[in-house]
């Protein structure tokens, strides 16, 4: 098919602040895993498709429920509020875990 661009599990996307190699991002409503480490506005691969440990604010995470981006303190979070839903749990994680197993653009 002519008009076919790319699978779009990586994405050319600017840097919205100075980032290491698996830090997620949010350039408008596309959330991203940096694949290198960045300075902010440069380019660089941001995947957009997968599941990655990412670091979750506090409070327990059940496998299969949906997962938000906090881009204020740029961690995964349950809570809606005015934060990006990402993708949802691939397992459950505790109250205390630092990460959280996150799927990324699934949701049922």
């Amino acid at each position: 098919m002519k008009n076919f661009v790319q699978p779009g599990d990586n994405l050319d996307l600017a840097a919205p602040r100075a980032l290491t190699s698996g830090a997620g991002f949010l350039v408008g409503s596309i959330f991203a895993v940096a694949s290198v480490d960045a300075a902010q506005g440069a380019t660089l691969a941001g995947v957009t498709r997968g599941v990655f440990d990412l670091p979750k604010a506090v409070g327990a995470v059940t496998q299969g429920q949906k997962i938000y981006w906090d881009n204020t303190a740029f961690v995964v979070t349950t809570t809606v509020g005015s934060n990006t839903q990402i993708g949802v749990a691939t397992a459950a994680a505790a109250s205390g875990d630092a990460t959280a197993r996150v799927k990324l653009g699934y949701v049922a």
